[in-house]
């Protein structure tokens, strides 16, 4: 439980994460019926950017500073709700900014601090927040305990244990295994490709259909070391979300990206509908 996801709020990696999830939101909404959302790894909820453990490492620097302004059309709506929620939105701030009265939402922190700080910003929001092992809450709170019909559920570790790729695939299996009908988006990051191809292949083991994975990578991923990509894998995505994506990335690139050929993103069906 060392993770603390202040140091890395609004990089590069957040920007994806979440101009994805704000699009997936989008078209989720489409449809009137009420939808439930769960965020397993949901952190403290908004980060002021320019004190403490961000301003130390200095990553949304090269994140979301560089969209702020003048941000491209396929940007807009995410870097528009930024700018509405004031200090840096975690994924629990986006989604409760988004949802409609008929929507709920349950978050999962298991850091104490980061807990505390999650319960006082969502106070009076109607979310329900839970200190609560992601992985267990993953078969406790699914299907919706509200009885509602459509779900999305973020998933988001800390990667800091050394099998969280395989407990990521076992635990998108059992989610889905308990409501077949939800959207499940997990972030993952790229440091060299070997742990990520035996993710998508762990996922197709699991028999999973309607499976995208969407990529970008600002250096090689060679180096085990480092963060050089990211992606975030969606099982049963909306309609339409492998074309937005493209363009969703693209602007990511031509804003973070610094010009090496090395540099890129793509958008692959990892398992057939």
């Amino acid at each position: 439980m060392n993770y603390r996801h202040a140091f890395h709020a609004g990089n590069f990696g957040d920007c994806l994460k979440h101009a994805l999830l704000v699009w997936l939101l989008h078209a989720l909404h489409r449809k009137p019926a009420g939808l439930f959302v769960l965020d397993t790894h949901a952190g403290a909820g908004r980060y002021d950017l320019s004190t403490g453990p961000a301003e130390r490492t200095g990553e949304w620097r090269t994140g979301i500073a560089r969209l702020l302004d003048d941000p491209p059309p396929a940007l807009a709506d995410y870097v528009a709700l930024v700018r509405d929620c004031g200090l840096y939105p975690g994924s629990p701030v986006l989604i409760e900014a988004l949802l409609r009265p008929q929507d709920r939402l349950a978050c999962c922190e298991l850091h104490s601090e980061d807990h505390a700080e999650l319960r006082a910003v969502l106070a009076g929001s109607g979310a329900a927040v839970h200190r609560r092992d992601a992985w267990e809450a993953l078969g406790a709170l699914l299907p919706p305990p509200e009885g509602l019909r459509r779900a999305l559920v973020l998933i988001d570790p800390p990667y800091e244990a050394t099998d969280e790729f395989a407990r990521l695939a076992a635990g998108i299996a059992r989610g889905h295994a308990r409501f077949p009908a939800g959207v499940f988006a997990a972030w993952y990051p790229i440091k060299h490709r070997a742990p990520v191809r035996g993710f998508h292949n762990a996922i197709r083991d699991t028999g999973l259909r309607d499976v995208v994975a969407a990529e970008l990578w600002l250096r090689p991923p060679l180096d085990p070391a480092r963060l050089n990509g990211c992606g975030l894998l969606v099982v049963n995505p909306p309609f339409g979300f492998a074309a937005a994506a493209e363009p969703i990335l693209a602007a990511l690139l031509a804003r973070l990206g610094t010009g090496p050929t090395e540099e890129g993103f793509a958008v692959e069906r990892i398992a057939h509908e």
